[in-house]
């Protein structure tokens, strides 16, 4: 069993072409003996953004601060602190930060992808 705080776990800054003022955490992962699914938070700064991009596992993401928008292909949608995300495989997303403070979400995914 792992017990973990945020605060506690490594703040890494997001390097993929199309991220902007984005860092990483990883809460629990592979690295923990995690089979199945690992857990990362996201913390995007006023105007940063994920890149916009797909990939072949689903995402299960939580907004645990802030709000912004998550782009469904080419379409917005608002997002806030509460709400629950279902990013189906292959859908072409973006996460973008419009508030004026961080927005944070947790993101699930399966270990092998992370």
């Amino acid at each position: 069993m792992k017990i973990t705080r945020l605060e506690d776990c490594e703040r890494m800054a997001v390097a993929m072409e199309g991220a902007r003022s984005v860092t990483r955490q990883v809460p629990i992962g592979r690295a923990d003996g995690a089979p199945n699914f690992s857990i990362r938070v996201f913390t995007l700064e006023p105007g940063g953004h994920t890149p916009h991009h797909s990939h072949e596992s689903e995402h299960l993401n939580y907004i645990l601060s802030g709000e912004g928008e998550v782009m469904e292909g080419r379409t917005p949608r608002p997002v806030r602190q509460g709400d629950f995300i279902l990013v189906p495989p292959r859908e072409t997303h973006q996460y973008r930060n419009t508030g004026t403070g961080p927005l944070v979400f947790m993101c699930m995914v399966p270990s092998r992808y992370e």
